[in-house]
């Protein structure tokens, strides 16, 4: 997604309603096309061995936290959790979750993702409306920059304008030149 105005957008998620999960443990990253009108549904990106609380054949601890060791040991790429889900959202400019290592923070920034750590469980379509919302007021520079307003276009709007400040001033000369 590449057009102008346009922001695909990921977020991490085990009920397909919310951004609930951290990006190292989600079973699913959905992704959607976001622009200032509209929302659509892309894909769901499916990943085994995510969700780590106590499960099914799992072990448990005293204090209620499961082990989910057993599934990183046995996820197939050495242990990583983070890689297969870098690369399922490499395409994207932002990804919403609920929690974020140092290194998949890096890894996304890498790919050219922007990583946003909500605080508390927040709907799907709760958080497209606030995109939407900042994409109609003010939005900030990362979210400028993957709409696809890069700096020479917002230089030719400030062009634009100077043209017009410009006219102006010469207009103020010329009423100087009748008055003399």
């Amino acid at each position: 997604m590449s057009q102008v105005g346009h922001l695909k957008v990921a977020m991490t998620t085990k009920s397909l309603t919310h951004v609930d999960c951290a990006f190292a443990l989600a079973k699913q990253i959905v992704l959607y096309d976001v622009t200032i009108d509209g929302a659509e549904f892309i894909d769901v990106a499916r990943f085994s061995g995510g969700g780590g609380g106590g499960g099914e054949g799992r072990g448990r601890a005293k204090n209620g936290g499961g082990c989910w060791m057993d599934e990183v040991e046995g996820s197939g790429n050495g242990g990583d959790r983070i890689t297969p889900r870098v690369e399922a959202v490499a395409d994207c400019k932002v990804i919403f979750t609920k929690g974020l290592s140092d290194l998949a923070a890096v890894k996304l920034r890498d790919a050219g993702v922007f990583p946003v750590k909500l605080e508390r469980d927040r709907e799907i379509d709760e958080v497209i409306v606030y995109l939407q919302r900042m994409m109609a007021g003010n939005p900030p520079l990362w979210m400028r920059r993957a709409l696809g307003h890069t700096p020479a276009t917002e230089a030719s709007a400030t062009v634009r304008r100077t043209p017009l400040q410009r006219t102006s001033e010469a207009d103020d000369d010329d009423d100087d030149a009748a008055v003399a």
